[in-house]
């Protein structure tokens, strides 16, 4: 793989510990616990270059994201308002997913790929008017077809994305009662495959996923890298440790653990590296020592943690 690749943030929305959470693995991580490293929200950037990057969704934690990340600084030769940051894609419009884009609202050009469906949720929401049209340049992502990544302006990134629909349902605060499935639609959720250069190496960025299906699991089949959906290890997890009252399949996401979970979905598929990343803050997999943590490396999946690079 030629890619090179750096983890950015690796928990759900609210990070880790969240704000208000007051359980005693927040306890312990806000006291400096080496088991329980602290977690902004997730987000991956990638570059075939190492000069220009691509970030894959826009956390809220992106200014905190770029300031730990010597690679996402301006260079000591460029101009006084400058970024290695060319382009960023979405995979869907969640608000740990979107509202990093309200932090690159200095008319510094990069493009921004989305599903025309993302697209036009951002298009309706004024707010976001603060990302500068005239420098920023919008451009809807195909499914099931491969697509070369550009800058701003044009000029190829040497990165081919390939968009595809993957379950999960309509952002939170997009949900409507009074439609089917909350009103999700085709495009809402979707899954990355990325690749560089001749490789036939590709990387699958896939931080939402409510099910298995069978056209994704034959996606999947063969590849080198996948990050993948680690929100919660139990479906009911927030509901028996009482900060919520929403399953996982609820939410839009499959738990690890169980025998619909991810593990045992991944099981019967040739992956050279499985990752968990967006982990809740009520996931077990946060603790380095808990029994969960060493059920999944048993299995053979890594864990993301911030800071994570993967380098040719």
């Amino acid at each position: 793989m030629t890619l090179r690749i750096l983890v950015l943030g690796s928990a759900a929305g609210g990070g880790f510990p969240q704000w208000n959470g007051n359980d005693e693995t927040s306890r312990r991580a806000r006291a400096g616990d080496p088991k329980l490293p602290l977690r902004t929200q997730s987000s991956l950037a990638l570059s075939a270059d190492g000069r220009r990057w691509v970030l894959l969704n826009a956390s809220p934690d992106l200014r905190e994201q770029i300031n730990a990340r010597r690679q996402l600084h301006p260079l000591a030769e460029a101009a006084k308002r400058s970024s290695p940051i060319a382009a960023v894609v979405l995979t869907n419009a969640d608000v740990d997913h979107v509202a990093g884009l309200l932090s690159l609202r200095e008319n510094q050009p990069f493009a921004l790929y989305a599903h025309r469906r993302v697209l036009d949720v951002l298009a309706e929401n004024s707010i976001f008017k603060v990302i500068n049209p005239a420098c920023v340049t919008r451009r809807s992502l195909p499914l099931d077809d491969s697509q070369e990544l550009c800058d701003a302006s044009g000029a190829p990134l040497d990165l081919r994305v390939v968009a595809f629909t993957v379950p999960g349902k309509a952002p939170l605060w997009r949900e409507d009662e009074a439609q089917p499935s909350f009103g999700t639609r085709a495009g809402d959720t979707i899954g990355l495959e990325i690749g560089s250069g001749d490789s036939t190496d590709a990387l699958f960025y896939i931080p939402g996923c409510a099910a298995m299906t069978d056209e994704l699991a034959t996606r999947l089949d063969g590849a080198a890298l996948v990050f993948f959906d680690g929100t919660l290890w139990r479906d009911d997890e927030m509901i028996v440790q009482g900060v919520g009252a929403k399953t996982g399949l609820r939410m839009g996401h499959m738990s690890c653990s169980g025998p619909e979970g991810s593990m045992a979905a991944f099981e019967s598929l040739r992956v050279g590296r499985k990752v968990f990343i967006h982990i809740n803050n009520t996931n077990p997999l946060l603790v380095a020592d808990s029994p969960e943590r060493a059920e999944a490396e048993a299995r053979g999946w890594e864990i993301a943690c911030d800071g994570m690079e993967i380098a040719p």
